[in-house]
């Protein structure tokens, strides 16, 4: 029992600070959470539309949200991140009390993209928030602690929503917007109350010249290792598409196993998410360790493809095993990965151009993935070549391992130009802060 307190003492960010951030997660997820889970039933039976135009609204949204990065980035950076982030959240949380008085596609299309929008550039300064505020020892693990709180939101906002649609009342369904808005006004006034960054204090103040916040050398469209590091992570990140959309595709189409067992998988997942965080990005302080980090995602992931593969020719409870021993393998990929993630954006990003930086991320990053649920589909489901039924889950676990090949010399790359820049004072290795202490 004393191991157990232990364990679950751990999962308790150590910090105020840390906690205070965590607290805002679980009031982000559970907010956003609650909507939508809930949102394909308001969409289709409230507002009254189809099913593909839904899909065509939020593929109009990413487009959007994908030409807006960069500028969002640029904009974090010039107004401070906090200010960013306060704001993008208290224009999204009233944007939900927009939501019940929707009645067409056109109102829907522009809803979805104004919130896609702001969201967006919320989340750019959020991220940008964390690496100036958080001391570097701490980011990677305040990350991991804010992970495991978004997802408890997101469990705590399912439940919420699921009593909802158990009232099976389209009146109830079509206001429950306006409680999302609630949790996100407090949300908003949470990250309002949190303490100033260093680029806040020094946008606010008259003297613009202080040390650290002005950039210096050359931004990150001349990174090319950062752009390519960035297209990488977003084929890592793929393995979410394995996570929500292969894997419950081929466990419905091409293997024996229940219908039911899918509840269970995502609520492994979630579980999880939870619980290991903390633990898989512990020890993850260099661009070293987050090699190896990224070298244990790419194994999970091919393990994951191949037990997969395999269950295309089982049946009965050894189906049910594997497919749930694939999904949890998935998910190890999703959570090392997390972690090196996190220590890339502490360590290879220009102190005083975070918001742009995260900005050329999400660009390339878009770039490196948005294609995988088309692809992976179809290799996985329609492509058997010379009769060779699960063919396709091999160039799936291939394409990841091209992804962990080519993070190595991209991240180097980075580092070298980081140097080469004057934005740090040698190898970026393992003091990529060292130009940036006044941050």
């Amino acid at each position: 029992m004393s191991h157990l307190r232990a364990s679950l003492r751990r999962l308790i960010p150590p910090t105020p600070l840390s906690r205070r951030l965590a607290t805002q997660s679980l009031l982000f997820a559970t907010a956003e959470g609650t909507f939508l889970t809930g949102s394909a039933v308001f969409f289709t039976q409230v507002v009254g539309l189809r099913a593909a135009q839904v899909g065509l609204g939020l593929t109009a949204a990413g487009v959007v949200s994908f030409l807006l990065a960069y500028p969002a980035g640029k904009l974090t950076d010039r107004i401070g991140p906090k200010r960013m982030w306060a704001v993008g959240a208290l224009v999204a949380a009233v944007l939900f009390g927009a939501w019940p008085f929707i009645g067409s596609f056109a109102g829907y299309l522009a809803m979805v993209i104004c919130f896609e929008i702001i969201e967006n550039a919320a989340g750019a300064g959020r991220n940008a928030y964390i690496l100036d505020v958080m001391p570097e020892e701490e980011r990677v693990a305040t990350q991991a602690y804010m992970y495991s709180a978004l997802n408890v939101g997101f469990t705590l906002g399912a439940i919420i929503g699921g009593i909802a649609l158990a009232v099976d009342d389209l009146t109830l369904i079509r206001w429950m917007p306006l409680f999302t808005l609630v949790i996100g006004l407090f949300n908003a006034v949470f990250i309002a109350r949190l303490p100033r960054a260093p680029h806040d204090i020094a946008r606010s103040s008259s003297g613009r010249k202080s040390t650290g916040v002005r950039p210096t050398g050359r931004g990150p469209l001349h990174n090319v290792g950062w752009m390519l590091s960035s297209f990488f992570s977003g084929t890592m990140w793929t393995n979410q598409v394995l996570l929500n959309v292969v894997i419950p595709l081929w466990l419905v189409q091409a293997t024996d196993a229940p219908h039911w067992l899918l509840a269970w998988l995502f609520g492994t997942n979630t579980v999880l998410c939870i619980f290991l965080p903390a633990y898989t990005s512990r020890g993850v302080k260099t661009v070293s360790d987050a090699l190896r980090s990224v070298r244990i995602s790419g194994a999970f992931f091919v393990a994951s493809c191949l037990i997969t593969m395999a269950t295309h020719n089982t049946a009965g409870l050894l189906t049910i095993f594997l497919v749930w021993l694939g999904h949890v393998a998935v998910t190890g990929a999703e959570l090392y990965f997390s972690g090196a993630g996190w220590a890339f954006q502490a360590k290879l990003m220009d102190p005083a151009r975070r918001g742009e930086y995260g900005g050329v991320a999400e660009v390339f990053s878009t770039l490196g993935g948005r294609w995988a649920p088309a692809l992976y589909t179809f290799l996985a489901m329609s492509w058997h070549p010379a009769g060779l039924p699960s063919a396709g889950w091999l160039v799936i676990a291939g394409i990841s391992l091209l992804a962990v090949a080519g993070f190595h010399p991209s991240v180097r790359m980075a580092e070298r130009f980081l140097t080469r820049e004057g934005i740090v004072d040698g190898p970026a290795t393992d003091k990529v802060e060292a130009a940036s202490t006044a941050s």
